[in-house]
């Protein structure tokens, strides 16, 4: 305690927080859990490592406290060191990624969550730590979750005098403490109210549906009439992310009232920018912050009492189906929200305007779901491998890990090579997790250095982590330019920029730190860069994402996907190692190296396959048989096979005419007939013919037609095939007698021509006839054992119909004599007698009796 400067609880600043500070120390003195719910501004995060100093249990143990961001784990560091009147690094510290500022002297030592991770798996005892802190605990990232499972388990079995506290504002605070079997301790804080104002409905449609185009109506409007309503104070912008801050940006630049700033805050800036941000404005200046979701919680930002909040966050979310992640742009929930306009009430009374509107306030969600919901989990099921855990069941979760995401990560981490069948982490697994990149970078990097490419390798792995260091000049984002090699060359200042885009020098910078930690990690010297294997390499990392050039402009994957890709900037290249695509309504590949055949063969060879294709060709309406070695949906080699199995010839050619589908079947007029009678009959007598539909051919053609497809290879082949037999081959000899006795193609009328029944209406066959053969004939003639009368077309000498009738009968008592009236006029050198049943009938012209 020699190294502080201050001897107890109440010398501590006088934050809201500090209320709870002595119920917070009992608590811990009697339980080794405990969970701490302190509204936005209370000091939680400055405060409670300061106080727990004091606890008797800490025995010059080391506290550590987990921040969600860098940024934050800085400032918070920074602040408890100010607190102390010291420098960061003695009694507080902090360790960030690519930064460790610590010294023998500190006590508290503020981490970020992925270096929390590594500590518990490189020291599951936690040798020298007393209490872990899982700040801003509500945010609920993948990371802290894992964190608190691992720490949760290490405390059960190994240390079970670790102190655990878990603090947020917005979290339900009873139920977590229920799930942790922890009390909760509650400070009421000291927030000043803040007055809300909504849009009305008709502003919010009329700035438009699109978020990128909303925020660019509403927020500089909102920024410039927020300054000119309240004079003082510095203001507080809410926008999901980069690229609108920077739009925004560009709309408020010299038109924002005098010795009035405007600041950027987000996680990709520099140190020096990001600290301009949160600090105070000079005297007599105004500011005004536009920022990330960064802001929302445990960072402080100086002079801040208006909040423009734009309504939008952006969160990743993992798609199992494609195995990728994507950043969706979403309303923020209830909860952030009211963390955002909580930060224009810290230090006095403040307003915040919300740019949507009352209603809109109803529907928002409660709360974002937590990231292990909505992640990638391939780190995240590594890490359990490494400790041991099987199961994810066997540890403690707030929210259950997606069954569907976990066996894709394993699926992934064993083609990776990171875990055996059995789950256990491999030797490479082991130095993928140490390289603190995700596992498909960390082999990337691994297998690039045994390839002898390992600045390359490292290079490619930084570019691919960070955020595209090449922007187009103009945000047209349908235009995106995916030439990794290219990006290789300007990281290696070998070429500029294509014309048309920029250098972003700030994701330039976090590339090369990464780059050059990468190498230090791996003890690689040399840096000459290499951009020949950076298609090899990529393939490496994203196996899943092979693609191979299909027609200009299109690409297929390895799954089958096709997507569009301008592979007119890679010549002649016929593979692809895909990074990064884009799942719109059209799939794009956003970046992409080409990838040489023997490159693939050679390290994809284990899983490569060698068969024999048979297919049916629309275009060419024939069966080709081809020998092929195949990576998925990949064809790597083809030879025609010149003597194919039969049975998969056959099976094609059923597959291709399945796909035209029955009715393109090469029918003859006799087959079609032929149907139609089947049909008759199936629809007077269902349970003895059968079904020749469409629709039941199409589902039986493997049984009626497949047999006769042995030995051919075309359409043309099948066009020769008699139809008309195979139809008729299921009928006994006895049905085809049947058959043509209930359903006759011919009957003779009186003249003694045979007549054709026309079976095409199964319900009403016809029998089209001239009126002058069925002279005689008395009653409407009959099929189907007498059943169905024949629908009569009775015509005229050019057989046109003059009469249509199911009553013969009562046609030669009532119609027949108009209909001769008109015939004896249009045809006078036929004979049309005044009694037709008893004139004998005829075929043609015949001379009127004397």
């Amino acid at each position: 305690m020699n190294s502080i400067s201050f001897d107890s609880v109440q010398n501590l600043p006088d934050l809201p927080v500090k209320e709870a500070l002595p119920r917070l120390l009992s608590a811990l003195n009697t339980s080794s859990r405990a969970v701490l719910e302190a509204p936005p501004g209370a000091g939680k995060t400055t405060l409670v490592p300061l106080a727990l100093l004091e606890a008797s249990w800490l025995n010059n143990g080391k506290i550590i406290m987990l921040e969600p961001r860098r940024l934050a784990a800085r400032a918070a560091a920074q602040r408890m060191s100010d607190i102390l009147g010291e420098t960061t690094g003695q009694t507080v510290g902090y360790w960030v990624r690519m930064e460790h500022v610590v010294s023998g002297k500190t006590r508290i030592e503020v981490v970020t969550e992925a270096i929390l991770t590594r500590l518990i798996q490189d020291d599951p005892g936690l040798d020298g730590v007393a209490a872990i802190i899982f700040d801003e605990f509500h945010e609920r990232s993948l990371q802290a979750d894992l964190g608190l499972a691992l720490a949760l388990d290490a405390q059960a079995v190994l240390r079970p005098d670790l102190r655990l506290l878990v603090m947020s504002a917005t979290l339900d605070a009873a139920s977590v403490g229920k799930w942790l079997d922890a009390p909760v301790i509650r400070s009421e804080g000291r927030q000043y109210p803040v007055e809300t104002f909504y849009l009305q409905p008709a502003e919010v449609a009329a700035a438009g549906n699109r978020h990128m185009e909303r925020l660019a109506n509403l927020v500089p409007k909102s920024v410039r009439q927020a300054l000119a309503a309240d004079t003082e104070g510095d203001v507080l912008v809410f926008l999901p992310g980069k690229g609108e801050i920077r739009k925004v940006a560009q709309q408020l630049e010299g038109k924002l009232p005098p010795a009035t700033d405007l600041h950027l805050l987000h996680g990709e800036l520099t140190l020096s920018k990001q600290l301009a941000a949160i600090h105070p404005a000079p005297k007599g200046k105004r500011k005004v912050v536009l920022t990330t979701s960064i802001a929302e919680t445990s960072l402080t930002i100086e002079g801040i009492t208006i909040v423009v909040d734009g309504g939008y966050a952006r969160v990743p979310k993992f798609v199992p189906r494609t195995g990728l992640t994507t950043l969706a742009t979403i309303p923020v929930s209830s909860a952030a929200a009211d963390q955002r306009r909580g930060r224009a009430g810290r230090l006095e009374p403040g307003v915040c305007y919300r740019l949507w509107s009352a209603a809109d306030q109803l529907q928002l969600p409660d709360r974002q779901a937590p990231e292990i919901c909505e992640a990638d989990l391939t780190g995240f099921v590594l890490e359990l491998a490494l400790w041991g855990a099987k199961d994810a069941a066997a540890l403690k979760w707030l929210d259950t890990p997606p069954a569907a995401a976990m066996s894709l990560a394993r699926d992934l981490l064993q083609r990776l090579g990171a875990v055996d069948q059995a789950g256990k982490p491999t030797r490479h697994g082991k130095a993928l997790a140490s390289l603190g990149v995700h596992p498909r970078l960390g082999h990337l990097v691994m297998r690039g250095q045994q390839a002898g490419s390992g600045n390359t390798a490292c290079a490619l792995a930084s570019l691919l982590s960070e955020r595209d260091m090449l922007k187009p000049m103009q945000l047209n984002w349908q235009e995106p330019l995916p030439d990794l090699q290219l990006r290789l060359e300007i990281l290696a200042g070998k070429r500029p920029p294509t014309p048309g885009y920029v250098i972003d020098e700030n994701a330039l910078r976090r590339v090369r730190e990464q780059e050059q930690n990468l190498r230090q990690r791996l003890r690689i010297s040399e840096n000459r860069l290499n951009t020949d294997p950076a298609g090899l390499l990529t393939a490496l990392a994203y196996p899943d994402r092979l693609a191979q050039r299909e027609s200009s402009g299109r690409v297929r994957l390895i799954t089958g996907q096709r997507a569009l890709l301008q592979t007119e900037l890679f010549g002649e290249a016929e593979f692809y190692g895909v990074a990064h695509l884009d799942l719109g309504k059209q799939a794009r590949v956003l970046l992409a190296a080409p990838i040489a055949k023997s490159e693939i063969i050679e390290h994809f060879s284990d899983q490569l396959e060698e068969l024999q294709e048979v297919r049916w060709d629309a275009a060419t309406e024939r069966v080709v048989a081809r020998q092929i070695v195949r990576l998925g949906a990949l064809v790597l080699e083809e030879s025609t096979q010149p003597k194919p199995v039969p049975e998969l010839v056959a099976q094609a050619l059923l597959q291709g005419l399945q796909e035209k589908g029955v009715s393109r079947l090469p029918w003859s007029d006799e087959a079609r007939r032929t149907r139609q009678r089947l049909a008759f009959l199936h629809q007077l007598d269902p349970d003895s013919w059968p079904d020749t539909s469409d629709a039941a051919l199409a589902t039986t053609m493997e049984m009626w037609l497949l047999p006769h497809l042995a030995g051919l290879r075309t359409m043309e082949q099948v066009a020769r095939l008699d139809f008309n037999e195979i139809l008729l081959s299921d009928l006994s000899w006895e049905q085809r007698q049947e058959m043509d006795r209930l359903a006759p193609t011919h009957l003779e009328v009186p003249s003694g021509s045979r007549i054709a029944v026309n079976y095409s209406d199964t319900a009403a066959p016809v029998l089209a006839v001239r009126l002058q053969e069925v002279f005689g004939m008395l009653d409407t003639p009959t099929i189907g054992s007498g059943k169905v009368p024949l629908l009569l077309h009775l015509l005229s000498p050019a057989s046109r119909p003059v009469q249509v009738t199911r009553d013969l009968r009562s046609f030669w008592s009532t119609g027949y004599f108009d209909v001769r009236k008109d015939l004896r006029g249009r045809y006078p050198k036929h004979h049309w007698p005044e009694d037709p049943l008893s004139a004998p009938p005829t075929r043609g012209t015949k001379r009127r009796p004397k």
